[in-house]
């Protein structure tokens, strides 16, 4: 057992462990599990059998199943299930694992108790997972590894509205279930993780041979031909039927751009190649040009605030230049007609900071979780109604990964919305791919 502080404890697998030293009654519903575990067909069936079966073995008020995503960068939920109402830690929700202390247990495979979570919470004031289960009214947990072959792959949750009720011994009994829950568990999530990205792939792939197949940028070309008069004087009324028709080939173009993107990323195709670079000049100003038009067209006002001299920036302009375009465009695209948006850039001596900010309906808190996930979409009726994939703020945060930085939003209901990523100075000499 390897002690933290006295309120943090994170404890070994016990190898060995016979099932002789635990009570008749406690052996018997170990036996149960252990039998019946393997037979449950999904992710839901299999955790609401364990919910009611652990009940014997455990002080337990709430259950909850995360996952590792994203080449161990980030956990996600999955799956939770409570005695009580209402649930505020969803399915859904993520945070990255860097610096946070599930790290350890992701890495080494341990258990680890927090006796007291409010205590917990006042220690680590930035942990939103954390604030939320104390919202639910939540005391004390202990989080167990999903382990299969020493690979942590995930973690269980096991939570109860009292204090200092988890014990070392309760960790002894979570080594009896690790190895048939971890294989059931995987089973499950591997099987619906492959349905899942199969639907989505096959639907991305329908897309693009129904809606992008045809040569829409020789159509927008023949189409600006028209309208700027070209082959002759056109009635206004014509000219603003072409003027429509370039905004949705435009408009099919940059969904063309999103999955490049994505394509080059699932394929392994992104790689950093950084140089010491203006920018203002090689990669927000671009950026900018690109965007403007839809700014114009939707009476907003853009408003730039840049260092006087900054220095130069270490980062893959291109790559970056993706990232800008997509802020930009989200924020002209969910943006108020006739509102102000704000692209600020700060040079400090650690890191180049680069901030979106723009007037229009933002987001509430619980939604913040479904920023920067593959296909994730914000459930809001004023976002859901605009066009979109989810498929750009992934990218984004993954670009901004590579790089050794971090992204984040924040957003006041009904009023603003804002975006904006760090980039290391200097980069770190292995930035992640």
């Amino acid at each position: 057992m390897v002690e933290l502080n006295p309120n943090l404890h994170y404890l070994s697998t016990f190898d060995g462990e016979r099932p002789d030293l635990f009570p008749e009654d406690e052996q018997a519903v170990l036996d149960d599990v252990n039998r019946r575990v393997a037979a449950k067909a999904s992710l839901g069936e299999l955790m609401e059998f364990l919910f009611g079966a652990i009940q014997a073995l455990y002080p337990c008020d709430r259950i909850g199943v995360a996952f590792v995503e994203d080449g161990g960068r980030r956990i996600a939920a999955h799956w939770a299930r409570a005695l009580y109402d209402p649930l505020l830690l969803k399915p859904g929700y993520a945070e990255d694992l860097a610096g946070s202390s599930l790290q350890s247990v992701i890495a080494e495979g341990s258990s680890r108790i927090i006796y007291d979570l409010v205590r917990y919470e006042e220690e680590h004031p930035r942990s939103a997972s954390t604030r939320l289960l104390v919202r639910e009214g939540v005391h004390s947990s202990m989080t167990c590894p999903l382990l299969v072959e020493g690979r942590a792959f995930g973690v269980m949750f096991l939570s109860s509205r009292e204090a200092k009720v988890y014990t070392p011994y309760h960790a002894r009994l979570w080594r009896v279930l690790a190895e048939r829950i971890s294989q059931a568990v995987e089973k499950v999530w591997r099987i619906e993780e492959l349905t899942t990205a199969n639907q989505a792939y096959n639907e991305v792939l329908a897309f693009v041979s129904h809606e992008l197949k045809n040569p829409i940028a020789s159509m927008i070309t023949d189409a600006r031909v028209l309208s700027q008069g070209y082959l002759g004087e056109m009635d206004p009324k014509h000219v603003a039927k072409l003027e429509r028709l370039i905004r949705k080939g435009t408009y099919l173009l940059d969904l063309i751009r999103e999955y490049l993107d994505l394509a080059r990323m699932e394929g392994g195709h992104l790689h950093l190649r950084p140089a010491e670079i203006s920018l203002v000049d090689e990669v927000l100003e671009p950026a900018v040009d690109l965007v403007l038009p839809l700014i114009l067209e939707k009476g907003m006002t853009l408003e730039r605030y840049y260092p006087e001299r900054p220095l130069p920036v270490a980062c893959d302009a291109s790559l970056l230049k993706i990232v800008a375009v997509n802020l930009l465009g989200n924020a002209a695209k969910y943006g108020r007609e006739k509102g102000v948006i704000r692209l600020r850039y700060d040079r400090f001596p650690d890191r180049a900071s680069v901030s979106v900010w723009n007037e229009g309906p933002g987001f509430p808190p619980e939604e913040r979780s479904r920023l920067f996930r593959k296909f994730s979409r914000l459930q809001t009726p004023e976002l859901k109604a605009q066009k979109g994939t989810g498929v750009g703020l992934y990218t984004a945060w993954r670009i901004v990964n590579l790089h050794g930085g971090h992204v984040d939003a924040r957003s006041r209901v009904g009023s603003w919305a804002e975006f904006d990523f760090d980039v290391p100075q200097p980069l770190p000499e292995a930035a992640p791919e």
